[in-house]
């Protein structure tokens, strides 16, 4: 969602999309009945990629209008395609091109939800007093963001990227463009839990880390193709050769660090939830 964000492949990206949905139907089950009395729930879905999470929402409220936001044209015609107009509880759905760096919301909001977006936005707590602003009262800023940065997933992209062979143009600040085109740190659930309720929100704030098993030779290395993988691919997209010889390189030691076992890949995912209501 960076102004800076990596080009996206929604076919990828769904590739995993059962286990992906995953921590937002845990999030969505946590997530309070909102205040809209006898008009339909107006909600905001930041970084709605695909659309397949926003169109979970619209089974949660089925009369709501629902607005998708992201940066990525590719993640919005797969949206827009596959979910936009009426829904079948008379609600609508709808996606908008926007930037959540700097997205002001323009009119009030029953609910503003965000699924593992957040991550790719420097500085995204500081935009929090904004968003639980438009909120109406009584309603709700929900989101969850990955916290597995340190997970060997992450750790050997980054060691790797700063090796002599990939260095110039992985390393530093993202390379030869100058913008760090990699996820943010994200904070921990204390300091979302902190930062939320000094905007006076009662908040409850959360971790989880998920197993997912995974079939295949080395499926560790196709979930990040579709996510932390993304700048990479991005970066060497003019150099089918590197690319394929940097994901050798990352995808054995991918191998070694998730080796495979009798009934499949375990590939621990740890979680941070975040679910705040504005006091009516």
């Amino acid at each position: 969602m960076a102004a800076s964000a990596p080009a996206w492949d929604p076919g990828q990206y769904l590739r995993h999309s059962g286990h992906r949905a995953r921590p937002f139907l845990d999030l969505l089950g946590r997530i309070p009945e909102l205040p809209h009395g006898d008009r339909p729930p107006r909600i905001a879905d930041i970084g709605c990629g695909p659309g397949n999470v926003t169109g979970l929402l619209a089974e949660r409220w089925p009369t709501a209008h629902i607005t998708g936001f992201d940066l990525s044209r590719e993640m919005l015609e797969r949206a827009e395609r596959e979910y936009a107009g009426p829904t079948p509880g008379g609600g609508r759905l709808d996606f908008r091109r926007a930037d959540a760096a700097d997205w002001i919301p323009e009119e009030p909001y029953d609910l503003i939800v965000s699924n593992a977006a957040l991550q790719w936005v420097p500085g995204h707590p500081e935009s929090f007093a904004a968003w639980t602003g438009a909120l109406t009262p009584g309603g709700t800023f929900a989101f969850q963001v990955p916290g597995n940065f340190t997970a060997p997933s992450h750790a050997l992209l980054g060691e790797l990227r700063e090796t002599p062979r990939w260095r110039e143009r992985l390393g530093g600040q993202g390379g030869r463009d100058g913008h760090d085109q990699r996820p943010v740190p994200v904070l921990e659930p204390a300091g979302y839990l902190a930062r939320l309720t000094d905007l006076g929100c009662d908040t409850d704030a959360w971790e989880a880390t998920y197993l997912h098993v995974l079939p295949g030779e080395n499926p560790v290395l196709d979930w990040v193709k579709g996510t932390a993988l993304r700048p990479v691919l991005t970066a060497l997209a003019d150099d089918p050769e590197a690319a394929e010889e940097f994901l050798t390189e990352y995808g054995a030691l991918l191998h070694e660090a998730y080796p495979p076992g009798p009934h499949g890949t375990v590939f621990p995912f740890r979680r941070i939830f975040a679910v705040a209501r504005r006091r009516a």
